[in-house]
């Protein structure tokens, strides 16, 4: 009797054998799928975005003019392209001015800071190597990973523009679309999830709004006590770039501080100063005050989100990290935690009434 037993074992070895190496196989290919179309997925993560804000303001319309859905959102996208026309014609001329000069004199704000750097024996060890050929490539390298794109840059504000545009006519079509493909037991629950996903994300897109207006407002006042020239152009840069946590900052600091440079060493101090300053006061009072009210993301795993995300799609990863671990993290709340609470509380209600 052992034997025989022993001999089904043994022939079904070789099934399970196949069996597992056909699951890990499966799971390769799913990885390496999700990897070829992940850059896709976050392009349609920025339109969705664009159906977000447009979704956002036509629920404030709503609340105020008590309007039906298809008006408030009509007025919700005139008034944004009214919106952006004005900033265009009232501060347009000025910042394509200032921008142009900005390229013009940024060579010379490159040169300027080398000098200023190789004064010192730290700053000629760092000039030094960065001369180097290996520099060059390490730099090469990192700026050909966080800078590509998937269909170029234009082919992919094109994609994001022509998408959000289907999405916020009728973005219920292609909600109800991807329910429908779920088990009829599962999708109330994923119809749940999808609604406070985009509560999520309306909250954590006015959050960055309301953080960038303020840094644009406190860099636009520091820079211009300092006489900085262009000061309105790099504020509103520094204010645009704050869309990008934690690196978004750094990029709007590399212009500004060149600019310094090229007036003093100490102008350009003092506007390194008025950035940090600035990003300290956003990160102990303005965004813990905000999360109050909007969503709260955990600072360490945004940055390593940004870190991972950027290494698969570039730029876009970088820019696209922290709505995308809203995404995961209402996710896991509503569709993990949320239902292993619920054993947990039912388990005790057995054990206490038996």
């Amino acid at each position: 009797m052992q034997e025989k037993q022993n001999f089904k074992d043994s022939s079904r070895f070789p099934g399970r054998v196949w069996f597992t190496a056909g699951v890990f196989t499966l799971i390769l290919v799913m990885l390496l799928f999700i990897r070829t179309i992940f850059p896709v997925l976050l392009l349609i993560l920025a339109a969705i975005l664009i159906v977000v804000y447009f979704h956002a303001v036509r629920d404030f319309i709503e609340k105020k003019t008590r309007w039906k859905h298809h008006r408030a959102l009509l007025l919700s996208v005139t008034l944004t392209l009214i919106v952006i026309g004005l900033i265009f014609w009232l501060i347009g001329a000025t910042v394509q001015m200032q921008i142009a000069k900005l390229i013009d004199i940024f060579p010379t704000s490159l040169e300027t800071a080398r000098e200023q750097i190789e004064q010192y024996p730290v700053g000629q060890q760092i000039m030094t190597y960065l001369s180097t050929s290996g520099a060059r490539e390490n730099l090469e390298i990192i700026t050909s990973v966080f800078l590509k794109s998937t269909f170029g840059f234009f082919g992919d504000i094109y994609v994001i523009i022509v998408a959000g545009i289907y999405f916020t006519v009728n973005p219920m079509l292609y909600q109800q679309g991807m329910i429908k493909l779920l088990p009829p037991s599962r999708r109330m629950l994923m119809s749940q999830t999808f609604i406070k996903i985009g509560r999520s994300l309306k909250q954590w897109l006015i959050a960055q709004f309301i953080s960038m207006l303020i840094i644009f407002s406190l860099v636009a006042v520091g820079l211009r006590i300092v006489g900085l020239p262009m000061w309105f152009t790099l504020a509103l840069i520094t204010g645009l770039l704050n869309f990008i946590p934690n690196f978004g900052p750094l990029l709007a600091a590399i212009p500004t501080v060149l600019i310094g440079l090229t007036i003093s060493g100490t102008t350009a101090l003092i506007v390194a100063g008025i950035l940090l300053f600035t990003q300290l006061l956003e990160g102990a009072v303005i965004t813990p005050m905000i999360q109050k009210k909007m969503v709260n993301i955990p600072p360490a795993l945004l940055i390593i989100s940004q870190v991972i995300v950027a290494t698969f799609s570039g730029f876009w990863g970088l820019i696209l990290a922290a709505p995308l671990l809203v995404i995961v993290m209402v996710s896991v709340q509503e569709l993990y935690i949320k239902r292993m609470d619920e054993e947990v509380v039912n388990e005790e209600d057995v054990i206490s009434n038996p």
